[in-house]
Protein backbone atom coordinates (compact mmCIF):
# COMPACT_ATOMS: atom_id res chain seq x y z
CA UNK A 1 0.00 0.00 0.00
CA UNK A 2 2.83 2.36 0.99
CA UNK A 3 4.43 1.40 -2.17
CA UNK A 4 1.05 2.33 -4.29
CA UNK A 5 0.70 5.55 -2.39
CA UNK A 6 4.78 6.46 -3.06
CA UNK A 7 4.57 5.59 -6.91
CA UNK A 8 1.03 7.52 -7.39
CA UNK A 9 2.57 10.64 -5.62
CA UNK A 10 6.12 10.78 -8.07
CA UNK A 11 3.36 10.25 -10.38
CA UNK A 12 2.14 13.08 -9.54
CA UNK A 13 5.02 15.07 -9.16
CA UNK A 14 6.68 14.14 -12.53
CA UNK A 15 3.61 15.09 -13.86
CA UNK A 16 3.31 18.65 -12.20
CA UNK A 17 7.24 18.92 -13.36
CA UNK A 18 6.73 18.12 -16.80
CA UNK A 19 3.24 20.74 -16.97
CA UNK A 20 5.89 23.03 -15.63
CA UNK A 21 7.98 22.48 -17.80
CA UNK A 22 5.64 22.55 -20.97
CA UNK A 23 4.27 25.69 -19.33
CA UNK A 24 7.73 27.36 -19.39
CA UNK A 25 9.16 26.10 -22.66
CA UNK A 26 6.39 25.08 -24.68
CA UNK A 27 3.63 27.37 -24.07
CA UNK A 28 2.65 29.73 -26.64
CA UNK A 29 3.86 33.47 -25.65
CA UNK A 30 2.10 36.60 -26.14
CA UNK A 31 4.36 38.37 -28.08
CA UNK A 32 4.16 42.23 -28.41
CA UNK A 33 4.88 43.20 -31.87
CA UNK A 34 5.62 46.33 -32.96
CA UNK A 35 3.13 48.17 -34.70
CA UNK A 36 3.41 50.36 -38.11
CA UNK A 37 3.77 54.53 -37.57
CA UNK A 38 3.78 57.00 -39.88
CA UNK A 39 5.92 60.07 -40.76
CA UNK A 40 8.49 59.12 -38.53
CA UNK A 41 11.03 61.77 -37.33
CA UNK A 42 14.61 60.98 -37.30
CA UNK A 43 16.73 62.94 -34.79
CA UNK A 44 19.83 63.31 -32.93
CA UNK A 45 20.74 64.64 -29.63
CA UNK A 46 23.49 67.60 -28.43
CA UNK A 47 24.96 69.15 -25.28
CA UNK A 48 26.13 72.49 -25.41
CA UNK A 49 25.86 75.98 -24.86
CA UNK A 50 25.37 79.33 -25.64
CA UNK A 51 28.15 80.45 -28.01
CA UNK A 52 28.61 83.74 -30.28
CA UNK A 53 30.29 83.55 -33.71
CA UNK A 54 31.51 87.04 -33.14
CA UNK A 55 32.68 87.53 -29.31
CA UNK A 56 35.42 89.99 -28.86
CA UNK A 57 37.06 91.26 -25.56
CA UNK A 58 38.47 94.49 -26.54
CA UNK A 59 40.94 96.88 -24.88
CA UNK A 60 43.39 99.54 -25.24
CA UNK A 61 46.63 98.97 -28.00
CA UNK A 62 48.89 101.64 -25.62
CA UNK A 63 49.69 101.51 -21.65
CA UNK A 64 47.72 104.10 -19.49
CA UNK A 65 45.37 104.99 -16.73
CA UNK A 66 41.58 104.56 -17.29
CA UNK A 67 39.80 107.52 -16.31
CA UNK A 68 36.79 107.24 -18.00
CA UNK A 69 34.24 104.08 -18.43
CA UNK A 70 31.37 104.66 -21.26
CA UNK A 71 29.37 101.72 -21.34
CA UNK A 72 28.42 98.71 -18.66
CA UNK A 73 27.59 95.62 -18.97
CA UNK A 74 24.33 94.97 -20.72
CA UNK A 75 24.43 98.08 -23.09
CA UNK A 76 23.87 97.60 -26.61
CA UNK A 77 26.74 99.99 -28.53
CA UNK A 78 27.02 101.08 -31.83
CA UNK A 79 30.30 101.21 -34.02
CA UNK A 80 32.65 103.16 -33.05
CA UNK A 81 30.92 104.38 -30.25
CA UNK A 82 33.31 105.11 -27.78
CA UNK A 83 33.68 102.77 -24.44
CA UNK A 84 36.52 103.91 -22.49
CA UNK A 85 39.15 106.56 -22.19
CA UNK A 86 42.96 106.56 -20.90
CA UNK A 87 44.92 109.69 -19.68
CA UNK A 88 45.99 111.50 -22.64
CA UNK A 89 47.94 114.49 -21.20
CA UNK A 90 50.83 113.24 -22.35
CA UNK A 91 50.11 112.26 -25.61
CA UNK A 92 48.37 115.34 -26.30
CA UNK A 93 51.87 117.47 -25.63
CA UNK A 94 53.25 115.07 -28.05
CA UNK A 95 50.46 116.07 -30.62
CA UNK A 96 51.02 120.05 -30.14
CA UNK A 97 55.08 119.72 -30.31
CA UNK A 98 54.15 117.34 -33.90
CA UNK A 99 51.75 120.21 -34.97
CA UNK A 100 54.58 122.65 -34.07
CA UNK A 101 57.01 120.85 -36.09
CA UNK A 102 55.02 120.76 -39.33
CA UNK A 103 54.38 124.38 -39.22
CA UNK A 104 58.22 125.10 -39.06
CA UNK A 105 58.60 122.92 -41.97
CA UNK A 106 55.75 124.36 -43.84
CA UNK A 107 58.10 127.54 -43.39
CA UNK A 108 60.89 125.87 -44.52
CA UNK A 109 59.25 124.89 -47.64
CA UNK A 110 58.11 128.02 -48.11
CA UNK A 111 61.17 129.86 -47.75
CA UNK A 112 63.07 127.16 -50.12
CA UNK A 113 60.73 127.55 -52.33
CA UNK A 114 61.09 131.35 -52.46
CA UNK A 115 64.87 130.80 -53.22
CA UNK A 116 64.63 128.67 -55.53
CA UNK A 117 62.21 131.19 -57.76
CA UNK A 118 64.78 134.13 -56.95
CA UNK A 119 67.95 131.52 -58.08
CA UNK A 120 65.17 130.86 -61.46
CA UNK A 121 65.31 134.49 -61.99
CA UNK A 122 68.53 135.40 -61.31
CA UNK A 123 68.97 132.72 -64.12
CA UNK A 124 67.02 134.40 -66.96
CA UNK A 125 68.52 137.88 -65.69
CA UNK A 126 72.06 136.36 -66.09
CA UNK A 127 71.14 134.85 -69.23
CA UNK A 128 70.18 137.69 -70.95
CA UNK A 129 73.28 139.64 -70.28
CA UNK A 130 75.06 137.07 -71.27
CA UNK A 131 73.05 137.18 -74.90
CA UNK A 132 73.65 141.40 -74.91
CA UNK A 133 77.40 141.48 -74.21
CA UNK A 134 78.06 138.39 -76.31
CA UNK A 135 76.16 140.19 -79.48
CA UNK A 136 77.82 144.07 -78.61
CA UNK A 137 81.34 142.16 -78.90
CA UNK A 138 80.47 140.06 -82.01
CA UNK A 139 79.70 144.04 -83.67
CA UNK A 140 82.76 145.23 -82.15
CA UNK A 141 81.08 147.22 -79.81
CA UNK A 142 82.21 145.58 -76.30
CA UNK A 143 84.82 143.52 -74.73
CA UNK A 144 85.49 140.02 -75.10
CA UNK A 145 86.11 139.23 -71.67
CA UNK A 146 82.72 140.83 -70.67
CA UNK A 147 80.90 138.85 -73.09
CA UNK A 148 82.81 135.93 -71.31
CA UNK A 149 82.26 137.35 -67.48
CA UNK A 150 78.84 137.16 -68.28
CA UNK A 151 78.71 133.94 -69.63
CA UNK A 152 80.36 132.42 -66.35
CA UNK A 153 78.11 134.36 -64.31
CA UNK A 154 74.90 132.74 -66.34
CA UNK A 155 76.21 129.36 -65.82
CA UNK A 156 77.08 129.66 -62.12
CA UNK A 157 73.44 131.19 -61.60
CA UNK A 158 72.12 127.64 -63.19
CA UNK A 159 74.13 125.84 -60.60
CA UNK A 160 72.86 128.02 -58.04
CA UNK A 161 69.29 126.99 -59.51
CA UNK A 162 69.94 123.44 -59.37
CA UNK A 163 71.28 123.86 -55.35
CA UNK A 164 68.06 125.66 -54.47
CA UNK A 165 66.15 123.35 -55.88
CA UNK A 166 67.78 120.18 -53.76
CA UNK A 167 67.31 122.54 -51.50
CA UNK A 168 63.64 122.70 -51.81
CA UNK A 169 63.10 119.00 -52.55
CA UNK A 170 64.88 118.45 -48.99
CA UNK A 171 62.23 120.96 -47.12
CA UNK A 172 59.36 118.97 -48.53
CA UNK A 173 60.96 115.76 -47.02
CA UNK A 174 61.09 117.12 -44.13
CA UNK A 175 57.61 118.52 -44.58
CA UNK A 176 56.42 114.81 -45.10
CA UNK A 177 58.17 113.55 -42.51
CA UNK A 178 56.79 116.34 -39.69
CA UNK A 179 53.10 115.68 -41.36
CA UNK A 180 53.46 111.54 -41.14
CA UNK A 181 54.87 112.25 -37.60
CA UNK A 182 51.84 114.61 -36.92
CA UNK A 183 49.53 111.26 -37.85
CA UNK A 184 51.40 108.83 -35.96
CA UNK A 185 50.96 111.02 -32.93
CA UNK A 186 47.02 111.64 -33.94
CA UNK A 187 46.88 108.16 -33.94
CA UNK A 188 48.35 107.32 -30.90
CA UNK A 189 46.16 109.75 -29.22
CA UNK A 190 43.12 108.48 -31.02
CA UNK A 191 44.49 104.81 -29.10
CA UNK A 192 43.44 106.41 -25.90
CA UNK A 193 40.18 106.35 -26.44
CA UNK A 194 38.14 102.97 -26.39
CA UNK A 195 35.78 102.45 -29.20
CA UNK A 196 33.16 99.86 -30.49
CA UNK A 197 34.62 98.03 -33.57
CA UNK A 198 30.84 96.88 -33.96
CA UNK A 199 27.20 96.74 -33.37
CA UNK A 200 27.18 94.94 -30.04
CA UNK A 201 26.18 94.16 -26.82
CA UNK A 202 28.56 94.47 -23.67
CA UNK A 203 28.48 91.01 -21.86
CA UNK A 204 31.28 92.03 -18.81
CA UNK A 205 33.44 95.58 -17.92
CA UNK A 206 36.51 93.97 -16.69
CA UNK A 207 38.16 97.23 -15.45
CA UNK A 208 37.26 100.31 -13.89
CA UNK A 209 38.12 104.28 -13.34
CA UNK A 210 41.81 104.61 -11.67
CA UNK A 211 43.10 101.13 -13.17
CA UNK A 212 46.88 101.10 -14.82
CA UNK A 213 46.08 99.31 -17.92
CA UNK A 214 48.75 97.37 -20.21
CA UNK A 215 48.78 97.40 -23.77
CA UNK A 216 46.25 94.42 -24.87
CA UNK A 217 44.87 94.08 -21.47
CA UNK A 218 40.70 93.51 -21.75
CA UNK A 219 38.29 96.29 -20.41
CA UNK A 220 35.16 94.81 -21.89
CA UNK A 221 33.59 91.49 -23.41
CA UNK A 222 31.58 92.52 -26.85
CA UNK A 223 28.97 90.07 -28.60
CA UNK A 224 27.62 90.55 -32.11
CA UNK A 225 23.51 90.37 -30.97
CA UNK A 226 23.15 88.73 -34.65
CA UNK A 227 25.73 86.45 -34.22
CA UNK A 228 24.54 84.30 -30.86
CA UNK A 229 24.25 80.38 -31.59
CA UNK A 230 24.41 76.87 -29.15
CA UNK A 231 27.01 74.77 -29.85
CA UNK A 232 26.33 71.12 -29.28
CA UNK A 233 28.65 68.23 -29.34
CA UNK A 234 27.05 65.23 -30.99
CA UNK A 235 28.24 61.42 -30.65
CA UNK A 236 30.24 60.77 -34.04
CA UNK A 237 27.95 57.43 -34.03
CA UNK A 238 24.81 59.50 -34.57
CA UNK A 239 26.06 62.09 -36.57
CA UNK A 240 26.56 60.73 -40.04
CA UNK A 241 23.08 61.91 -41.48
CA UNK A 242 23.97 65.66 -40.16
CA UNK A 243 23.32 68.46 -43.04
CA UNK A 244 23.29 72.05 -42.56
CA UNK A 245 19.83 74.20 -43.16
CA UNK A 246 18.19 71.03 -40.98
CA UNK A 247 15.68 71.97 -38.44
CA UNK A 248 16.38 71.72 -34.94
CA UNK A 249 15.12 72.94 -31.51
CA UNK A 250 17.17 74.59 -28.52
CA UNK A 251 16.26 74.29 -24.85
CA UNK A 252 17.69 76.79 -22.37
CA UNK A 253 18.59 74.87 -19.14
CA UNK A 254 17.07 78.49 -17.66
CA UNK A 255 13.93 77.67 -19.73
CA UNK A 256 13.35 74.12 -19.77
CA UNK A 257 9.67 74.22 -20.94
CA UNK A 258 10.24 76.86 -23.69
CA UNK A 259 12.35 75.05 -26.85
CA UNK A 260 13.00 77.16 -29.63
CA UNK A 261 12.92 76.31 -33.17
CA UNK A 262 16.49 76.37 -34.58
CA UNK A 263 18.35 75.46 -37.57
CA UNK A 264 21.90 74.26 -38.09
CA UNK A 265 24.39 76.29 -39.47
CA UNK A 266 27.64 75.16 -39.08
CA UNK A 267 28.82 71.69 -38.58
CA UNK A 268 32.72 70.77 -37.64
CA UNK A 269 35.01 69.12 -40.29
CA UNK A 270 36.99 68.40 -36.81
CA UNK A 271 35.88 65.46 -34.43
CA UNK A 272 37.28 65.66 -30.79
CA UNK A 273 39.63 63.16 -30.29
CA UNK A 274 39.21 62.58 -27.03
CA UNK A 275 35.15 62.65 -26.53
CA UNK A 276 34.41 61.24 -29.96
CA UNK A 277 31.79 63.98 -30.59
CA UNK A 278 31.69 66.26 -33.40
CA UNK A 279 30.91 70.33 -32.76
CA UNK A 280 27.67 71.16 -34.21
CA UNK A 281 25.92 75.33 -34.65
CA UNK A 282 22.92 76.07 -34.41
CA UNK A 283 21.00 79.14 -35.04
CA UNK A 284 17.66 80.20 -33.21
CA UNK A 285 15.19 81.93 -34.88
CA UNK A 286 13.53 83.78 -32.30
CA UNK A 287 16.47 84.09 -29.34
CA UNK A 288 16.21 85.88 -25.93
CA UNK A 289 16.01 89.50 -26.38
CA UNK A 290 19.74 89.09 -23.73
CA UNK A 291 21.11 85.57 -24.41
CA UNK A 292 23.78 84.45 -21.16
CA UNK A 293 27.42 83.27 -22.94
CA UNK A 294 27.97 79.82 -21.96
CA UNK A 295 24.65 79.20 -20.77
CA UNK A 296 23.60 75.14 -21.12
CA UNK A 297 21.84 74.45 -24.00
CA UNK A 298 19.95 71.01 -25.45
CA UNK A 299 19.84 70.73 -28.82
CA UNK A 300 17.84 68.44 -30.95
CA UNK A 301 18.31 68.26 -34.86
CA UNK A 302 15.88 66.35 -37.06
CA UNK A 303 18.17 64.61 -39.36
CA UNK A 304 15.02 63.30 -41.57
CA UNK A 305 11.62 61.28 -41.54
CA UNK A 306 10.53 57.95 -42.41
CA UNK A 307 7.36 57.89 -44.09
CA UNK A 308 6.63 54.38 -42.24
CA UNK A 309 8.17 52.11 -39.81
CA UNK A 310 7.80 50.25 -37.35
CA UNK A 311 9.76 50.80 -34.26
CA UNK A 312 11.79 48.21 -31.59
CA UNK A 313 13.68 48.72 -28.74
CA UNK A 314 17.26 48.86 -29.28
CA UNK A 315 17.54 46.21 -26.44
CA UNK A 316 15.33 43.40 -27.97
CA UNK A 317 18.18 43.49 -30.88
CA UNK A 318 21.00 41.32 -30.85
CA UNK A 319 24.39 41.87 -31.76
CA UNK A 320 23.53 45.39 -32.98
CA UNK A 321 26.50 47.30 -34.76
CA UNK A 322 25.03 50.48 -35.44
CA UNK A 323 23.26 49.81 -38.89
CA UNK A 324 22.64 45.46 -38.60
CA UNK A 325 21.32 43.38 -35.81
CA UNK A 326 18.74 40.18 -35.34
CA UNK A 327 15.40 40.92 -33.89
CA UNK A 328 12.53 38.22 -33.38
CA UNK A 329 9.89 37.42 -35.72
CA UNK A 330 6.92 35.56 -35.47
CA UNK A 331 6.90 33.22 -38.48
CA UNK A 332 4.50 29.95 -38.82
CA UNK A 333 3.49 30.06 -35.08
CA UNK A 334 7.24 30.10 -33.96
CA UNK A 335 10.03 32.84 -33.03
CA UNK A 336 12.83 33.15 -35.31
CA UNK A 337 15.62 35.74 -35.01
CA UNK A 338 16.42 37.71 -38.24
CA UNK A 339 19.53 39.67 -39.22
CA UNK A 340 18.22 43.38 -40.86
CA UNK A 341 19.31 46.54 -41.33
CA UNK A 342 17.61 49.10 -39.58
CA UNK A 343 16.91 52.68 -41.43
CA UNK A 344 17.33 54.71 -38.32
CA UNK A 345 18.35 55.11 -34.42
CA UNK A 346 16.19 57.26 -32.79
CA UNK A 347 16.96 59.17 -29.66
CA UNK A 348 14.36 57.10 -27.63
CA UNK A 349 16.25 54.15 -28.13
CA UNK A 350 14.64 52.22 -30.47
CA UNK A 351 15.76 51.37 -34.17
CA UNK A 352 13.32 51.71 -36.99
CA UNK A 353 12.59 48.57 -39.64
CA UNK A 354 11.20 49.86 -42.79
CA UNK A 355 9.53 47.40 -45.41
CA UNK A 356 12.75 47.26 -47.43
CA UNK A 357 14.17 45.66 -44.25
CA UNK A 358 11.62 43.09 -43.35
CA UNK A 359 8.18 42.45 -45.09
CA UNK A 360 5.32 44.20 -43.96
CA UNK A 361 3.36 40.46 -42.89
CA UNK A 362 6.50 39.54 -40.39
CA UNK A 363 5.41 40.26 -37.06
CA UNK A 364 8.27 41.74 -35.46
CA UNK A 365 9.07 41.76 -31.42
CA UNK A 366 8.43 45.28 -30.44
CA UNK A 367 10.49 43.75 -27.23
CA UNK A 368 12.23 41.03 -26.23
CA UNK A 369 10.88 38.78 -22.66
CA UNK A 370 11.56 35.76 -20.50
CA UNK A 371 11.65 32.69 -23.02
CA UNK A 372 12.83 33.98 -26.15
CA UNK A 373 14.39 31.09 -28.05
CA UNK A 374 14.26 30.12 -31.48
CA UNK A 375 11.35 27.73 -32.35
CA UNK A 376 9.68 28.41 -29.26
CA UNK A 377 5.73 28.88 -30.12
CA UNK A 378 4.02 32.45 -29.97
CA UNK A 379 1.15 34.63 -31.15
CA UNK A 380 1.44 38.12 -31.69
CA UNK A 381 -0.17 40.52 -29.40
CA UNK A 382 -0.38 44.64 -29.52
CA UNK A 383 2.02 46.80 -27.66
CA UNK A 384 5.21 48.48 -28.74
Amino acid sequence: MRIRIALTAAILAAGGIAAAWWYATQRPLDVPVAAFEEDVPVTVFGLGAVEARVLSRVGFEVPGTLVAVLADHGDRVQAGAPLARLNAASQEARVAKAEAAVFSANAAVARAEAQRERAEAQVAQRQATARRRRDLAARGAGSTEAAELAATEAVAAQADVAVNRADAMLARAAQAEAQANLRAERTALAKHTLTAPFDAVVVARAREPGTALNPGEAVFTLVAPDSVWALAYVDEGRAGALALGQPATVTLRSRPGDPMPAEVVRIGLEADRATEERRVHVRCRACPAMPVIGEQAEVVIETGRLPRARLVAESAVHGYDGAHGRVWTIEDGRLVQRRVRFAARLMDGHLAVTADALPDDVPVAARAGAGFAPGRAARAVAGR
